[in-house]
């Protein structure tokens, strides 16, 4: 789907999106059978993918956390944001400041529903429906112009969601990510991170798998060289590039990422 296209507000149950599979894996209701047979069918070949989800999701909460108490950053732009869940975005930075502001951005339509539904009563946080790659219509949306504030320092999330991008010179990740870095203030915080394996036919099957499952709402799984490359020019926090469930952990004994068919590898970098 092209930034500016229209996007659809009709919920097709019987197509699978990332957004729902995921959802599942995190025990969630918002899924659909055609999501949870998916699921069964991914989890044949790549069976760590449960494990690897809930700790993306964990990794989300913890790296929400540092920004906020350890940063100072009090607004976050969460694209590719998915169904809401305990813990969200917004619940983690204004546990540490009721002032903190989110803006979400989905193209799923179940997204925006129950999105809103949860969220009417929050006037500092906000869902918008759009493809994550039309930066414009991001930026310049009401909503996100009413909360954030692009003259200061930002968190910008990608988390999970690059390999749902297809590679394209003007709209492919690396692409993205240097126009959403052009217009953040100098100290905003970009959390990046996908789904890499160095196995090349873990990569071909699950690029394939859901591609045709999502009806082509999926870019690929890559290499760790590729999530590398969208950090070129940024500053990168420690503990640098990794496997996210070992970024900053909780304590020693925190869940590990156990399996290596495939993983979430990323990081969080600042604008200089």
């Amino acid at each position: 789907m092209q930034p500016g296209r229209e996007l659809s507000r009709e919920i097709d149950a019987t197509v699978p999106t990332a957004a729902r599979m995921y959802d599942y894996y995190l025990g969630g209701k918002d899924n659909y059978a055609a999501d949870r047979a998916a699921v069964e069918e991914l989890d044949k070949v790549v069976p760590s993918t449960r494990v690897l989800a809930i700790n993306n999701r964990r990794f989300l909460q913890r790296v929400v956390r540092v920004l906020a108490e350890d940063y100072g950053i009090r607004q976050f732009l969460d694209h590719g944001s998915g169904l809401p869940t305990q813990d969200n975005v917004h619940q983690v930075a204004q546990s540490i400041d009721p002032e903190s502001r989110v803006v979400y951005v989905d193209n799923d339509p179940m997204v925006l529903v129950h999105g809103r539904a949860l969220l009417d009563q929050n006037d500092r946080t906000a869902v918008i429906q759009a493809d994550m790659r039309d930066t414009e219509g991001i930026f310049s949306h009401p909503d996100t112009q009413r909360l954030i504030d692009f003259s200061e320092p930002v968190g910008v999330l990608f988390v999970s969601v690059m390999h749902c991008i297809p590679d394209s010179e003007t709209d492919g990740p690396l692409a993205l990510v240097r126009r959403v870095r052009e217009r953040l203030a100098p100290g905003s915080l970009m959390v990046m991170c996908q789904l890499v394996s160095e196995d090349p036919e873990v990569r071909d099957f699950v690029t394939d798998f859901m591609d045709t499952t999502t009806q082509g709402n999926w870019g690929r799984v890559r290499r760790e060289q590729d999530v590398a490359e969208l950090f070129e020019g940024l500053e990168i926090l420690p503990p640098g590039l990794v496997e996210v469930s070992t970024w900053r952990p909780d304590t020693e004994v925190a869940p590990r990422q156990q399996t290596q068919e495939w993983i979430e590898f990323g990081g969080v970098a600042r604008v200089p």
